[in-house]
C-alpha cells in the first residue's frame, strides 16, 4: 500500500442542507473531501458559491472542517445553494432542492485547469450537470486530468435532474461509477441497458463503458464492487441510523482512498462500508470525529 498523499478534488456542488435540526453544510463534494482528508489525503472542493451571508459561512465551514477552499469561486449574482431536507422514520432524506444557486454556475479557469492537471483523481455527480453551464465546465475539468488520474462518476439521481446524456457522457469519461441500488435500474433502463440482479447489471454497466469498476450500495445490506476481472459482495455494517445523509460520500471517499493505493476490491469493500456505517450513525454529513470512534471505524481501514 502507497503512503503518498493524494491529492483528491470533489466536483459538483456545495450547499446548504436545512435540516429538521438546523441547517449543515453539505453536497456531495463536501462530504467526499471531508472523509478524504480524515483518511489522510488532500481533500479539495471544486465549486461555487455566492457573495452572500450563507456564500460566507460555508467557506467559513470549510476551512474549520480542514478542507481546502482555494478552488471555491464566489458568484457575485447567483445564491448559494440550499436544499430542504425532510427524513422519514428511518432516516432516509426527502430532497427540495433551490434552482439556479451558484453551483449551477460554475467557471471553466485557469486555476481549475491547474488543478485539473494536478489531481490523482476526481470526483463528480450528475447533481451538479443539471445546468448547462456547469456540465460543460465539469466536462472541462474531467478530461483536462491527467493521464493517470482516477475519474469518478458517483451517480446522484434527484428530482428529475438527470437524463439519459448526462448519464452516458458522464459515464463515458470515468473510471469508477457508483450509484445505489435504487438508482440501478433507472441508470440502465435510460441507458437501454435492461436491468437484471444488482451485480448482472453492474457488469453490463461496466462493460458498455469500459470502466475498471462498478459499485452498487445497499444501504443496511452493504454493496457490491464488480472489477474487470472479479467482484466482491459485503453484508454492511448494523448500526442505529442518526440519518443517511453523506454516507454515499462517505464510502465513496474510502473506496478511492483505497482504490488509489492498489487494494483488493474485498479490502475496498471493507473500509468503504466501515467509513459509510459510521456517518450513516451520526448526524450529518462531515461529522466530527471522536478519537474512540476513529479508532474503531478505521480499525481495519
Amino acid at each position: 500500500m502507497s503512503a503518498k498523499k493524494y491529492l483528491v478534488v470533489g466536483l459538483g456542488e456545495v450547499l446548504w442542507d436545512l435540516m429538521p435540526g438546523g441547517k449543515q453544510l453539505g453536497g456531495a463534494p463536501t462530504n467526499f473531501a471531508y472523509i478524504t482528508k480524515l483518511l489522510g489525503d488532500s481533500g479539495v472542493v471544486a465549486s461555487r458559491i455566492g457573495n452572500d451571508e450563507l456564500g460566507r459561512e460555508a467557506r467559513a465551514a470549510l476551512e474549520k472542517l480542514g478542507v481546502r477552499t482555494a478552488h471555491v469561486q464566489s458568484d457575485p449574482t447567483h445564491a448559494t445553494g440550499t436544499v430542504k431536507v425532510q427524513l422519514d422514520q428511518a432516516g432516509q432524506p426527502r430532497f427540495e432542492i433551490s434552482e439556479n444557486a451558484a453551483w449551477d454556475f460554475l467557471v471553466w479557469t485557469p486555476e481549475w485547469k491547474t488543478l485539473a492537471h494536478e489531481a490523482d483523481a476526481v470526483c463528480f455527480g450528475s447533481l451538479a450537470q443539471r445546468a448547462p453551464a456547469s456540465r460543460e465546465t465539469i466536462r472541462h475539468f474531467v478530461n483536462a486530468t491527467g493521464r493517470d488520474a482516477t475519474r469518478i462518476f458517483d451517480v446522484n439521481l434527484r428530482q428529475n435532474f438527470f437524463s439519459k446524456e448526462v448519464l452516458a457522457e458522464s459515464a463515458g469519461c470515468a473510471d469508477i461509477v457508483k450509484l445505489n441500488e435504487d438508482e440501478l435500474p433507472t441508470v440502465m433502463a435510460l441507458l437501454g441497458k435492461g436491468h437484471g440482479d444488482d451485480e448482472s447489471s453492474a457488469e453490463r454497466l461496466r462493460d458498455a463503458f469500459g470502466l475498471k469498476l462498478v459499485c452498487v450500495t445497499r444501504g443496511a445490506r452493504g454493496s457490491v464492487l464488480v472489477g474487470e476481472a472479479s467482484s466482491d459482495r459485503h453484508p454492511g455494517y448494523s448500526v442505529r441510523v442518526a440519518d443517511t445523509v453523506g454516507a454515499g460520500d462517505a464510502f465513496t471517499a474510502a473506496l478511492v482512498h483505497h482504490y488509489l493505493r492498489g487494494a483488493s476490491l474485498a479490502a475496498m469493500n471493507e473500509a468503504a462500508n466501515r467509513v459509510g456505517s459510521w456517518v450513516a450513525s451520526q448526524v450529518g454529513g462531515t461529522p466530527a470525529p471522536n478519537a474512540a470512534q476513529m479508532r474503531e471505524v478505521f480499525a481495519a481501514v
